[in-house]
Parts: C-alpha cells; structure tokens; sequence
C-alpha cells in the first residue's frame, strides 16, 4: 500500500505509486532553480541512468514475485527491453517489458496483476505475453521486434527460459540478418525522411534522427551479427552526448520529450558544464555527424558485403572498376582511386574524386577518404584552371553535394580547400527563421543555386557566391563585410581574374540587398530603384546573380521564407533595376590574332581543313580551320566531343573565306588525343563520311546518359546594339546542363534552321554551359519561336 510521503513500511511490497514517487525525487530539482541552489544535490545524466533502472528493477522483482511470476523451474519470466534491457534508461521512458513462458499453464492473471498498476500509475508501458516461440516468430517478421529482443534482460522469474529466449533471438538474428538487410536500410531512411537530422538542425530530433541513438542501436545490431567492427571510441563519445543530453531535457521538461528546441539550449548546457546553448548545439551536431557517418559506411559496406559465389567452378570477379576522370574509378558502388594515382604528386586528384563523387551520386570510399587525409596536398594558389573546373562541377552537382562535404569535412579534406569553413562548421543560427547550421544552410543555398545555373550568364560565380554568401558569421562583426574580405582571399586563391573576385565580393557583400530592399521599401519609388543600381555599380551581371543567390538562399533557409508575394516583389525589384541598367553592351566575338589569320590564308590556298593543337597539358587549345560552309561548327564541336574533349570556351569567326574556331579544351580522360587523329577526323567530318550524330550518341549511353534531375535548359535573345557585328544580327543564349556532344547537338540545330552563325562563344562552367550564337535576324514569321524551338529540343 503506498504512504505517500512517508515511504513504504518496511518489509511491505512497494507500489506503482511508490515507482513514481521515488523517480521524481531521483530526477531532483531542475538546474537553475531556487530549489536547486539550495539542495545542492543533483544526479548525473549517467548516475540518473543507472538509479532509475536500479530503482525499476528493484520495483518489476518484488512486483513480479507478488504477481505470480515464479522462480526456477516454474517456466515463466518477466524480461526488459529498450531502454531498461540496455541499462540506459532516461526520465518518463516507457518500459518495454516481455512476459514469456513456456506455455505449460496459463499466464493471463499474472500479467494483469504485472500491467495493470503501472497503467494506473501513469508509468508508460509496452508490453507482450509470449512463448519464446511465438516471440521468436514475431521477431521474424517484426523487424523492431527483432531488434529489441537483442537487448532482452532478465528481470524475474525463471532464469533459464529468458537465458533461452535471449540466445536463441540472438542467434536468429545473426543467421538471418543478411535476409533483411534491404528491409533495415529501408525502415532506417524511412525514420530519416520523418525525424530529419541530429547535426545541422536547429531542432535535432536526439532519438529518431538521422546520426540520433536510434542509429546507434543499429550499429550494435549490425556489430552483434558481426558484419561490422565494434564502433570506434568517438562515436562511443557521441552516444554519451546524445544520451546525457536527452536525459537532461526530459528532466527540465518533466515529461517525455526528444526534439531538443533552442529555447531549451541554455539550462541543458548548463547541467552538462558547457558554456551556452550554442557551444552544446556545435556539440551535438558534431556528435550527429559522427554517427550519422558510421551509419552510412556501416550500411554501405553490409550491403555489399555478399557472400561470394561459385560459377562453373571459378569465384566471380570482383567489382568492377569504371573509369569517372584521371585517376578516379567507380569501384563497385564506391568512388575509388585508380591503381597509379598517386595523391602525394597531384594537387588535383582531391577535387576530381569529390567532382565524380557529386556528380554520380556514388560515396567516396573510406579508404580513399584516409588516404586522400594522409596525402593530398593543398592545391597551390592560385589554383590551376583544371582545378577550378572541378571544384565547379562538384558544386554544381546538386544533391550529391551535400554528402560529398560531409565526407571532406569529417576527414579535414574540406578544411583543406577552404580553411575559413571552420569559423560556421556546426555554428547554429541565431535568426529563429533557419533550420540549419550556417554550413550547412551554405551546402544548402548551393544545392539549390545549382538547379538555377541556366538563368544566370556566370554560373560559376552563382555557385561560388551561393557557397560563401555566409562565410562571415561566427566572428563579432557584420557578417556580409567579413564575408565579403574573406571571398576576396578565396577568389584570389582560387585563380579568379580581379573582374570576377569584385564580383564575388560584391554578391557577397550585398546577398541581402534585393530581399531585405523588396520588403522593407516600395519598389516603385523611383529612389529605390537608384539607389539598388547605384550599390551595384550599375553591373546587370552582378545583379542577375543577385537575383538567383536571394532565391536560393532563401529556399536554403527555411519553409515559408520564399512566398510567391516575396518572389513577386523581389522580381518586380529587379524588373525596375534591370530596366534602368537598359544600354550595357552585349557578348562581342574575339577578332582572330595574327596567327589565326596566317592558318585561315593557308587553308584558303589549300583548301584542305587544318588542326593547331596548342598545349600537352590538362587544358589547350585547338584550332579547326575549314572552308567557311554551313556545318563547320558543329562538326568541328562534334570531334572534339567524339575524344572526350570537354570544351570550356570557343570562339568562331571567318578570314579570307574560311572559318575559323579555337576551343579551349581539356580532356575528360587521360591525355590530349594524338593530333594527327584528330586532324583525320575533322577531314572526314567535313567530307561527310564520319557518322558523328551516332557516334555521339553511343558515347553519351556509354557514359552514363543525360542528368534525369538537369535544369531545365533556357533560350535568351538579344537585340545587336549599333556597331555589332553585322546590322541586323541578334544574339541567342542558351543556358542549359553540360553533356557530351551538347555544343554539337545544338549548332546542328541551327544549321538545319538555315542559320548561318557569324561568331559564338562558349562558356562552360562545371556542370553548366553558357552558349551565345551571332546570326542576322530572320525575316519569317515566328521566326525565332522556330530557332528556339529547335535549339531547347537540341539541349535536353
């Protein structure tokens, strides 16, 4: 009977009431209080662990002796799982408990008297009566059922039929785990896509998600069946972490609770000795991080880890190894290293791993990642123009971005490349309006800013921007000046021209300007819209990336933060800005330098197409020269593409009747192709006699095929100012995803339209092109719908 305040007589069964009454007085006065400062006593987060599964252990045995629940021999005992089972018992945790028997007589009146006044009681609880067949059963089709038996612990009663059950589901579950791997990473992402994640968020879920202690139970499971090593001691520091800190929120909260809120931050940190609510945030998402990676590798390597088998006698091969770029292999399902890199002797090989990484969606191997830590050095600035490219194409990858800087960063490889990182590595945000950490909300904008490549003419400078456009924060100064200081020392480094790094500068400086100007003053006062241009510069470049960024950036921020009427003023803002920048001069074509003009006067003569390669290096450039005849250019992109040569720029302009087109160009694989085959083929490809479309076509399937998730491609027109090329010209850009054969496909397009196209040039930008064509005007009607048309079905 319980006495309430005055405790249980001695030598009397203590009730469910008394349960309660004694975890309340375990669980003590919360931190910070009036009644805290004047005990003076306080438990632990793990001494409060252990007493309360002391105190609910010593409660179940009396208990279960006075419901029924025999001792040896009797064939019938009461077992905890969860959070009792594993001796981790955190406040108001329910209590799973298992009642199992060997079905010799009848249980039902014992469990009632088990359940029914913990029920009464309040006390949370999650119950089953079975025989360790029917839970063995269960188990087998039951996959939490399954795993929760792995934690099973006697309690009471008969020792040996829980010993039993125990065994016998741990050794079910080693035989049989390989069977549901699938079923486990399927239910694992699933409590992923619900929960979210522990690092980055500003309200991390501490049990459901991802990097959270549910994964840390599926690492024990997995390391139970022995398909994985027992995990290393960080992330055993990050489960004590995310345990002390669930103990204590529920202890403040004093009711069941897991998603941890700012407003909590404060007294937690301070129960846990940390400084404030932002030091145990930085905390946390580390440790998230930390299991969140194991959990990945884990899953990763149980799911290829199959059991070898024989074929007509002979083991089957080994993965297979793909080539992504120089030096880089697919192997299996894991970006690898071919077998003569060498990390040590290129400064390169680091971005071209992530590149691929990205770019496929396929994880960077373990191994690779240590290796790459132990080895790569830091690119040497300014870096290289190869460098540059794919650190664009690895931020233009979309999604695959984000798991691709969460490798770098763990393994310091970020770091590496972008040393002022460390500053909002895991810093929470101090507007309430973000659901990330800065880095994260930064990997974010980036994400987004690639799905908007083709409505900028710098898609470059959109991801680098998207990518900085908070680097200043965690310091005690406005952070778009820093940030803008510390995106010109990254532009430097990276190689940008002094053009491009004041542009970078600039977006970063200003990346609030357009949202915080469209909803804070009237876009139609004339002085806004002065004032907007007179910031910029007047530069309609840096305001188009402006535009883009303030969208991204947004979208990265949070849900509701990017409304359509947010969108409509900002785009009603940039409309009036746009409008007053009227007159800046468009795209102009390079007039051809003395030693173009002297091949293009031998071609004349000779009337046989040349080559000029000039460079051995990763980047070169090639010279075509060909009678000036409808088909040059695309048939000159399509050999380039035909040897895997990736263009990055292209001029094209005519001399003395033939036509001449310089690429830079760098190859996708090993070396630059011979220049005597290349020349072979640019004479066949004007003859007509080499079949380029198909083999185009085939090499596109070979590698991989279209992006599914590209942007959708963009068609621009420009009217030719007085003094252009020729009266009447106009200008299409197009702004569409970088593919194989695209330069190729598209002036196909045109030259079937009947245009002839008086100069291009050709940006490619990571994962994006920029292409702008010269022709004169037609005079038709729908006569650029028709080009358009043909050119946005040419791209995609």
């Amino acid at each position: 009977m319980s006495t309430g305040d005055r405790g249980t007589p001695e030598g009397a069964t203590p009730t469910a009431a008394d349960l309660v009454l004694a975890r309340d007085r375990l669980l003590g006065p919360v931190v910070g209080t009036r009644s805290a400062s004047l005990s003076g006593h306080r438990l632990a987060p793990a001494a409060l662990r252990e007493a309360l599964a002391d105190l609910h252990e010593f409660w179940l045995t009396a208990h279960a002796a006075q419901a029924g629940v025999g001792g040896r021999g009797e064939g019938v005992a009461l077992l905890a799982v969860g959070g009792l089972g594993r001796r981790e018992l955190v406040p108001f945790s329910d209590l799973d408990l298992v009642l199992v028997h060997d079905g010799r007589k009848p249980v039902d009146q014992v469990a009632e008297r088990l359940w029914y006044p913990l029920w009464n009681s309040g006390v949370g609880l999650d119950h089953s009566v079975r025989t360790v067949g029917e839970a063995l059963e269960v188990a087998s089709a039951d996959l939490r059922t399954a795993m929760g038996l792995l934690d099973a612990r006697h309690m009471a009663g008969d020792a040996e039929i829980a010993v039993r059950l125990a065994t016998a589901a741990r050794d079910q579950w080693r035989t049989g785990v390989r069977k549901r791997l699938g079923e486990l990473i399927e239910s694992v992402r699933l409590r992923w896509r619900r929960a979210g994640e522990v690092a980055h968020w500003v309200e991390p879920d501490l049990k459901h998600g991802r990097g959270g202690l549910r994964d840390l139970a599926v690492l024990d499971a997995l390391a139970l069946a022995q398909l994985i090593d027992r995990p290393a001691a960080e992330v055993a520091e990050a489960h004590t972490l995310l345990l002390d800190t669930r103990t204590e929120l529920r202890r403040i909260a004093g009711r069941p609770r897991d998603v941890l809120r700012p407003q909590d931050g404060d007294e937690i940190a301070a129960a846990l000795g940390m400084g404030d609510r932002f030091t145990l945030a930085r905390a946390l998402s580390r440790a998230g991080r930390t299991v969140a990676y194991a959990i990945d590798v884990a899953l990763r390597s149980t799911g290829a880890a199959t059991p070898s088998r024989k074929v007509l006698g002979m083991l089957r091969r080994g993965p297979e190894r793909r080539p992504l770029d120089e030096g880089v292999v697919l192997h299996g399902s894991e970006v690898a290293l071919a077998r003569d890199a060498d990390p040590a002797k290129d400064p390169g090989l680091l971005l071209r791993v992530a590149a691929a990484a990205g770019r496929t969606g396929h994880p960077i191997s373990p191994v690779v990642l240590a290796r790459l830590s132990e080895c790569a050095p830091e690119p040497r600035a300014p870096w290289a123009a190869e460098v540059r490219q794919d650190l664009m194409a690895l931020l233009g990858a979309g999604e695959g971005l984000t798991d691709v800087v969460e490798a770098l960063d763990r393994t310091g490889l970020w770091a590496r490349l972008f040393p002022e990182w460390g500053a909002v590595r895991d810093l929470p945000p101090r507007d309430a309006a973000h659901v990330w950490t800065v880095d994260r909300h930064l990997v974010q904008a980036t994400v987004n800013a690639s799905r908007m490549v083709t409505s900028v003419s710098r898609p470059d400078l959109l991801l680098i921007g998207a990518l900085l456009h908070d680097i200043g924060k965690g310091r005690d100064q406005d952070h778009s000046i820093v940030g803008a200081a510390l995106a010109t020392q990254v532009g430097h480094r990276l190689g940008l021209s002094k053009e491009d790094v004041d542009t970078l500068s600039a977006m970063v400086r200003h990346h609030l300007l357009l949202p915080h100007t469209a909803t804070r003053r009237d876009v139609e006062d004339e002085s806004t819209v002065r004032r907007v241009v007179e910031t910029l510069d007047g530069d309609p470049v840096l305001l188009e990336l402006l535009h883009a960024l303030t969208e991204a950036d947004s979208l990265a921020t949070g849900p509701g933060v990017w409304t359509d009427w947010k969108a409509a003023l900002t785009n009603d803002l940039v409309a009036r800005c746009r409008a007053s920048m009227a007159g800046e001069g468009l795209p102009r074509p390079d007039p051809l330098d003395a030693a173009q003009r002297v091949l293009a006067t031998s071609v004349a003569e000779s009337g046989r197409p040349d080559i000029l390669v000039d460079g051995n290096g990763r980047l070169a450039s090639i010279t075509l020269v060909a009678k000036d005849v409808p088909g040059v250019l695309s048939r000159a992109a399509g050999v380039l593409a035909l040897n895997s040569l990736e263009v990055h720029a292209a001029t094209v302009g005519t001399h003395a009747g033939v036509a001449v087109g310089v690429f830079a160009v760098s190859p996708r694989f090993g070396a630059m192709p011979d220049t005597a085959l290349l020349r072979e083929q640019f004479v066949r490809a004007m003859s007509g006699s080499l079949p380029l479309a198909e083999k185009l076509a085939a090499k596109e399937r070979d590698y991989g095929g279209r992006a599914v998730d590209a942007p959708e491609p963009r068609v621009l027109w420009f009217d030719h100012e007085a003094g252009g090329p020729k009266s009447g010209a106009v200008v299409l850009e197009l702004r569409a995803a970088d593919r194989i054969g695209l330069l190729h496909s598209v002036a196909d397009a045109l030259e079937n339209c009947g245009v002839d196209v008086l100069w291009t040039r050709v940006a490619t930008m990571g994962g994006s092109a920029v292409d702008s064509f010269g022709f004169t005007e037609g005079t038709a009607p729908d006569w650029r719908h028709t080009i358009e048309h043909a050119v946005l079905r040419a791209s995609r």
